[in-house]
């Protein structure tokens, strides 16, 4: 396979209501039947009318901005400082739901297309329909990758071939059967045809040449890309998923009433606070029998009539010592919790505090 990846130049500032198929034409009249066209989403958001009108700078621009990410967000998955992590109601997980102030006035700020890949798919129609040209076409964003610096090039929508080029049942040279391998091809084009665009140079289309023998449509389009929540392994950052096990440990139900609680969820919970207590603590779940019992045993003056402690850490045996740790800990999963402004009706603020409580033993 030979690719060439072409410019195409001359196209101009975008304004709402243009016609995307007789600009590119008409900027690259060389186009041929196969070509993959590689169109930047600013574009498409400037022809849909996707721009919003915000101050030009100052704190009321920062809160028009806040206001408008909270509308393009479908769920937070991390906020660090300013930085804010999210996915989008198209399904895409990326900063500032892809809100974008370059290329723009400074007045203005661009959205994403409502629906991508019916973007791509009106103007694959528009330009075979229109000017005879069969050719498929992909909408472009630029993105970061977890675990990775730097940015590349995505697709948010495609229309005229797949977007994952599905290898699985496929054998290697060595006789391996291939059963997880799916190229992510439209995102491969879109980072290619970045390379000719660049940020700056007003190249908002490029052309692959040499990739595709033949159009092919796709319903899914770049739907296909999005990984279900069922098989999303981080669907939080580490600091959400941290408050979130938190949480789950704070809202454990009472062990006094009758109703077990979901071993599978204590299990989460406490292996999601497991970081907040010193080096060297191991958490379990024990029942009220159990904790009265194991203390009533190993505590002199005990009450055995003691109930209501949902969490052990002591090792066997206990001594002063032990106890002194736990108490600490438990100290520190107090804090924790009321840095994560979790309401705990198990482990109260500490005595003394604004909103002090009795915990029960």
């Amino acid at each position: 396979m030979r690719l060439e990846i072409l410019p195409v130049p001359g196209i101009g500032d975008v304004t709402e209501g243009d016609d995307l198929a007789a600009l590119i034409t008409g900027a690259a009249p060389w186009l041929r039947d196969h070509d993959v066209l590689v169109v930047t989403s600013k574009i498409v958001s400037k022809a849909e009318g996707r721009l919003v009108d915000v101050p030009a700078d100052g704190p009321e621009r920062l809160a028009e901005r806040d206001r408008i990410l909270a509308g393009e967000t479908a769920r937070v998955v991390a906020t660090r400082g300013a930085t804010r992590i999210v996915q989008t109601h198209h399904g895409f997980v990326m900063a500032s739901a892809g809100i974008d102030a370059s290329n723009v006035d400074k007045t203005r700020l661009v959205l994403l297309p409502v629906d991508p890949d019916a973007s791509a798919r009106e103007l694959r129609a528009a330009l075979r329909d229109r000017y005879g040209l069969d050719v498929a076409v992909i909408v472009s964003d630029t993105m970061g990758r977890p675990w990775r610096n730097g940015l590349t090039d995505v697709a948010l929508g495609v229309a005229g071939m797949p977007a994952i080029r599905d290898h699985r049942g496929e054998v290697d040279p060595y006789g391996n059967e291939l059963f997880v391998t799916q190229m992510a091809v439209v995102d491969e084009l879109a980072a290619a045809g970045e390379l000719i665009k660049g940020k700056c140079d007003q190249v908002p289309v490029a052309v692959i040449r040499g990739y595709l023998a033949a159009t092919r449509d796709d319903d899914e389009g770049a739907g296909a890309l999005v990984r279900d929540a069922s098989m999303d392994l981080f669907s939080l950052g580490t600091a959400e998923a941290r408050a979130a096990g938190l949480r789950a440990a704070a809202t454990l139900p009472d062990r006094t009433g009758t109703e077990a609680a979901d071993p599978v969820a204590v299990r989460r919970a406490i292996d999601a606070v497991g970081d907040v207590v010193a080096p060297g603590t191991r958490f379990t779940h024990v029942t009220d029998d159990e904790a009265r019992a194991g203390l009533a045993a190993t505590v002199p003056g005990w009450p055995a009539s003691a109930t209501g402690l949902l969490l052990g850490a002591a090792p066997t045996p206990v001594d002063p010592a032990d106890l002194v740790r736990f108490g600490a800990d438990l100290q520190r999963l107090r804090a924790a919790l009321a840095a994560e402004g979790i309401d705990s009706t198990l482990l109260p603020p500490p005595s003394g505090s604004a909103a002090s409580a009795t915990l029960a033993l």
